[in-house]
């Protein structure tokens, strides 16, 4: 295996076990975490807002944005601190592992390529059978999967 391969699976580790870390599928509560978080503590916004030196009104707004997905990180984390708290970020597979991911996308691009393929045969009255066709496309998924080429992110 190459130093490449090596940590490329070292990275694809740290994000399979971020993803095992949430598999209890955390949804953001309708008032959002930072309201959830400073109610269930017995803190006012007015309060929270003098442990950050800010005021009602910005802890407010923070609260909105939350809510609208446009609060920032550093604003998470900030009030999650002052509360005692943990901002915890992470981007991880919707369903399965960096693995799995992998998987979907050389099968997809694998399928692009084949029918591509397939159609100039047919123009040219050279068809592949459905068969021979999906033969295609396992075999060439197989070989992305395992060469990885620099385009494999490209839609080409």
């Amino acid at each position: 295996m190459s130093v490449k391969a090596t940590v490329q699976r070292q990275y694809q580790t740290k994000v399979d076990q971020a993803a095992l870390a949430v598999t209890c599928e955390l949804q953001r509560p309708p008032e959002g975490w930072i309201a959830t978080v400073r109610k269930a503590l017995g803190i006012s916004a007015a309060q929270l807002g003098r442990m950050v030196g800010r005021t009602r009104a910005n802890i407010s707004a923070a609260e909105r944005s939350e809510q609208n997905d446009r609060a920032t990180l550093q604003t998470m984390h900030t009030l999650a601190e002052a509360m005692g708290c943990k901002f915890v970020y992470a981007i991880v597979p919707a369903q399965g592992g960096i693995e799995d991911v992998l998987k979907m996308r050389a099968w997809e691009k694998a399928r692009r390529i084949v029918s591509r393929a397939s159609t100039h045969m047919a123009l040219e009255k050279q068809s592949l059978t459905s068969g021979q066709i999906e033969d295609q496309i396992e075999r060439l998924a197989l070989e992305l999967l395992r060469d990885h080429p620099s385009d494999f992110w490209e839609d080409t």
